[in-house]
């Protein structure tokens, strides 16, 4: 069983703490840890704008609070995010995520990330081969 709690990681492991601009991830779990997945809490800024394209990952997330908008680059369709409100990344969809409000998001990745990667040019992450 793996237990940890999110104010202890804040206060003391910076490797699972990442950052880029405007928003931060708290990763609670990692590749290291073998659940086939990884499990983050990330943050947006509000006014912030990301656009990110995860070709080697698949992502789910949950919008726990703040309120903001996502939109897919290759349909131009927009949809409002608040709290509850849940997308899933199951065509690795380039996208643009706007931050109204500071966002609190719950996310998923599949496969799990290692906590070291970096977005790329084009918005997504390299694949981590071990």
């Amino acid at each position: 069983m793996i237990v940890r709690d999110y104010n202890d990681i804040i206060k003391s492991d910076r490797n699972r703490v990442v950052s880029d601009a405007k928003w931060s991830s708290v990763r609670m779990l990692l590749a290291e840890d073998g659940m086939g997945f990884s499990f983050h809490i990330t943050f947006l800024e509000a006014g912030s704008e990301h656009t990110f394209e995860y070709k080697n990952h698949f992502e789910s997330v949950y919008c726990m609070q703040g309120s903001g908008s996502i939109t897919d680059l290759a349909t131009g369709e927009t949809h409002l995010i608040r709290p509850g409100v849940m997308y899933a990344l199951d065509q690795h969809d380039r996208h643009t995520l706007r931050a109204e409000e500071d966002l609190v998001m719950a996310c998923v990745f599949n496969p799990p990330v290692t906590g070291s990667e970096v977005h790329r040019e084009d918005g997504s992450y390299a694949l981590e081969t071990t």
